[in-house]
């Protein structure tokens, strides 16, 4: 659906009230002025009449309906179609959702199509109806002011994901033992994504800044400053991610640690009931041999033949108990 829209003519708005059409070709005959329509997740039916009017390029349409593009900058004769990806924080389950600002820049009009519920334009538009430098760089100083509240959210969200991640470092070496591997690697998830979000877009920002591209030619130092701030978080994210890999590391280290410990405890234990079962093996072997019932055995019917028995079990079990106790074993 159309959000706003709005005929920017010497530092004032004119907000269309009728057909956008038959405003818009008064403002082109008066001069000295640009449309600005921002749209929100439109239909086709919804983007037909404006890309009739102001001949859109096809594909492009097409990528600004159905999104999901990567940050990129294409020209079509004197339009420039431009694909910036917003960002947005979810506190409640650290989760980072992305959407995308569709941007057709001509001399004297901007189209703006958001998907998604992140940088939502009115503030941008705010800022720039306020600064009449940037309403008088046109339809390049809109671009400007969406580019800079794109790439400050990433700076927030960068700061967010830092957070989680000195969270997690201190879960990993609390000494509790629980698995953080799942939450390592959703978190390592969720900077793929930001990288992806906000990498590609350092290429665009640096083609406007050499001069590259004509409409943006005369404010390539605002472009200067909203890529250093872009690069900056790059620097941060490329840190995160590395962070985030030493994390996981350092944590399966620690578990498998951990896993060692308990199974020297168990071979341990393992020893012990092994070396206690034998000691009772020694004297249940002479017990069951003289448990036999045959009539003619050795010492069967001697007055000191049970002491002698007994003292036979008692002199084995010590000499085992010995040998197990010198090797260890208990």
């Amino acid at each position: 659906m159309i959000v706003d829209k709005a005929i920017y003519r010497d530092g004032t708005r004119e907000t269309i009230t009728g057909d956008i059409s038959d405003a818009w070709s008064a403002a082109r005959a008066r001069g000295g002025s640009f449309l600005w329509i921002g749209l929100h997740e439109p239909t086709q039916e919804e983007f037909d009449l404006i890309s009739s009017e102001v001949r859109l390029h096809p594909l492009a349409v097409e990528d600004a309906i159905k999104a999901h593009q990567r940050p990129k900058l294409e020209r079509y004769d004197d339009t420039l179609f431009v694909v910036l990806k917003t960002l947005l924080y979810v506190e409640e389950t650290s989760d980072i959702e992305v959407g995308e600002i569709n941007l057709f820049l001509g001399h004297d009009f901007v189209i703006s199509v958001r998907h998604g519920g992140a940088n939502p334009l009115k503030g941008v538009r705010r800022r720039v109806e306020s600064d009449p430098d940037l309403l008088a760089a046109g339809p390049a100083g809109v671009m400007y002011a969406i580019c800079d509240a794109v790439v400050d959210t990433y700076s927030l969200v960068s700061y967010e994901v830092e957070h989680d991640l000195i969270a997690l470092e201190r879960r990993v070496f609390s000494g509790e033992q629980s698995d953080v591997t799942e939450d390592i690697y959703s978190l390592k998830r969720e900077v793929l994504e930001f990288r992806t979000a906000q990498d590609p877009l350092i290429p665009v920002l640096e083609e406007i800044v050499k001069g590259r591209v004509e409409l943006c030619a005369s404010n390539r130092e605002l472009f200067r400053d909203v890529l250093d701030h872009l690069l900056r978080v790059d620097g941060k994210v490329d840190e995160h991610n590395e962070l985030l890999s030493s994390a996981l590391s350092a944590h399966l280290a620690l578990v498998g640690s951990e896993q060692n410990k308990v199974a020297m405890q168990q071979n341990a234990d393992m020893r012990k009931i092994s070396s206690w079962a034998a000691l009772i093996a020694v004297p249940t072997l002479i017990a069951g041999v003289y448990g036999m019932n045959f009539d003619h055995m050795p010492e069967l019917h001697w007055a000191y033949g049970y002491p002698l028995c007994l003292g036979t079990m008692a002199v084995a079990v010590l000499v085992v108990f010995r040998l197990l106790r010198r090797s260890g074993w208990l």
